[in-house]
């Protein structure tokens, strides 16, 4: 099963990919039929990974208020205590988790509740474990009020591979926990913001399954 935001992509590198071979058929010499098992090795290749990269694996979801899940696969990165000035104007417990190239990068809602703010802003590309990528990169803001963790902020940040940022979710609509919120083209990051107070259930270099693993419950 692959994501929508895929599918352009996966059509054009298939025609690509024909292609190339076509070419490489008329243009290379029979006696160099190794040259053309190559080419054709090497395109399937990478199609395979051009699919890897935008599967859409269906996930039976374990709704809970009480619990936050991850809104990606990737591992944690970081675990610690920041100032949050675009939102809550105060200071959270931010656990980020890195995608690599070849991670299901549809980003979902790790909790439920209303959509307050919905914000996309341009920027830079930097890596995405650069200190600095939270703030001067390419990113969006969603922040999503709940009944057990208070206003819950979460940012989708591209990149130095990745350069587009899909993100679904609307001011105004209800998030479904473990529902698609948006998605990240090819590697970045997502940090979530959670109360000072919140019990953190995962650990730096743990890996993490979106819509699967809880980053944090309350009783």
């Amino acid at each position: 099963m692959f994501h929508k935001e895929g599918y352009k992509i996966l059509v054009s590198s298939l025609i690509g990919l024909i292609v190339i071979n076509l070419l490489t058929n008329f243009l290379i010499d029979k006696n160099q039929q190794w040259i053309i098992t190559l080419v054709f090795v090497v395109t399937i290749i990478m199609f395979y990974l051009v699919a890897q990269f935008f599967r859409n694996p269906k996930r039976e979801i374990d709704k809970n208020e009480n619990h936050i899940l991850a809104p990606v696969d990737g591992k944690v990165v970081a675990i610690e205590k920041v100032f949050e000035p675009e939102f809550v104007n105060e200071e959270r417990l931010q656990v980020s988790i890195f995608m690599s190239p070849l991670n299901v990068h549809v980003t979902r809602h790790p909790v439920g509740g209303k959509i307050l703010y919905s914000k996309y802003h341009p920027g830079k590309f930097l890596v995405a474990w650069h200190p600095k990528s939270s703030e001067e990169n390419e990113r969006t803001t969603v922040v999503v009020k709940t009944k057990k963790f208070g206003n819950l902020l979460y940012r989708q940040i591209a990149g130095a591979v990745a350069r587009r940022i899909v993100n679904y979710a609307k001011e105004g609509e209800t998030a479904v926990q473990g529902s698609d919120s948006g998605f990240i083209k090819f590697g970045s990051r997502v940090d979530i913001f959670l109360p000072l107070d919140a019990e953190v259930l995962v650990e730096i270099n743990e890996k993490v399954k979106g819509g699967k693993s809880i980053i944090s419950k309350v009783e």
